[in-house]
């Protein structure tokens, strides 16, 4: 799980250190699409979905958690959301989940969340941003 939390925060640094200061945040790629910054506000509620199961998965067997992610997205406004409180809450939440990571009771590794293991899912988050964090990359470039 160390690596699995070693590889977020190179994820979160990298992004916040090479990219976050060249992004168009508020421009949508297409009227249906998300603009960056509501792809950012997926993240940070994927991240607050994500921490309330690790902690939770630390001790109980069987855990679901899911959320409908354009619904959270449109109820948070995120398209007015300041990108500089944003970005913070994205890697303060990261950090916590890092944080969880490294020290996550070997045992539960294989305890069963939302139908997956905790190690599955801790590695599918780091996927799943580096997905959207591409996007984001994508479309610094298309404007």
């Amino acid at each position: 799980m160390n690596n699995t939390a070693a590889d977020l925060s190179n994820t979160v640094n990298n992004f916040i250190v090479q990219h976050s200061s060249q992004i168009n945040w508020t421009q949508r790629p297409a009227l249906e699409k998300w603009a960056a910054i509501e792809i950012l506000g997926h993240l940070t509620d994927s991240a607050l979905v994500n921490l309330h199961r690790f902690v939770r998965c630390t001790y109980e067997s069987g855990f679901t958690l899911t959320y409908a992610q354009d619904e959270w997205v449109a109820a948070q406004h995120y398209q007015d959301a300041d990108i500089t409180q944003l970005l913070s809450l994205w890697q303060l939440l990261n950090n916590q989940i890092i944080m969880i990571l490294n020290n996550y009771p070997p045992h539960r590794l294989d305890a069963m969340c939302n139908n997956e293991t905790v190690e599955f899912l801790a590695a599918d988050y780091v996927d799943h941003m580096r997905h959207h964090l591409d996007q984001i990359i994508e479309l610094k470039y298309a404007t």
